[in-house]
């Protein structure tokens, strides 16, 4: 029998990567009080509105979660503003449903070239669980000079769910943006 390390090795690689979960907050309530129909074309809207920006981000959609999607991006800058500017779609179109969303970045392990496994990616994801509506939270590691389209406003240390020290967040918004 193979050793089971090797096996590992062989299937997985360690990779630096951003990751993003974005969310429609409330689209529970919503499809119980207003039926499949209306349910269907929001999630159609919104589908329509994260394949259009990250597509000219070149910013892969991992996957579409129900309301949702995972984003992943080998450079943070435009997976940020891919973000930032989905959120700025939602809410210019009016969507009865506002976007919230979680970033995060670090090395992860990649399976079979794929799948994403690790902290980052733990992260965003309870990230975008603790985002109220319209807001975009990421670890304050990834603020950089490089992010010349987004703005941020610091939120100070917040416990994480699954992590053992505070973590100190920033709200990642569009430049002309204020909240």
């Amino acid at each position: 029998m193979a050793d089971m390390g090797q096996a590992a090795r062989s299937i997985g690689k360690r990779v630096d990567r951003t990751f993003a979960f974005i969310d429609l907050s409330g689209f529970t309530a919503f499809m119980d009080s207003e039926g499949d129909g209306p349910s269907v074309d929001v999630i159609i809207g919104f589908r329509a509105v994260v394949r259009r920006v990250a597509g000219d981000r070149g910013v892969r959609v991992a996957k579409f979660l129900g309301d949702g999607a995972m984003l992943v991006g080998v450079e943070p800058e435009p997976l940020v503003e891919t973000v930032v500017e989905i959120e700025a779609c939602i809410d210019a179109a009016g969507s009865v449903l506002p976007l919230r969303a979680g970033i995060a970045r670090g090395w992860v392990l990649l399976i079979e070239g794929e799948d994403h496994i690790g902290d980052a990616v733990n992260l965003a994801s309870r990230l975008c669980d603790t985002a109220q509506p319209n807001e975009v939270l990421a670890p304050a590691s990834m603020v950089s000079d490089l992010l010349v389209n987004t703005g941020h406003e610091d939120l100070g240390p917040h416990q994480i769910n699954g992590f053992a020290e505070p973590i100190d967040l920033v709200r990642l918004v569009s430049p002309d943006t204020a909240r």
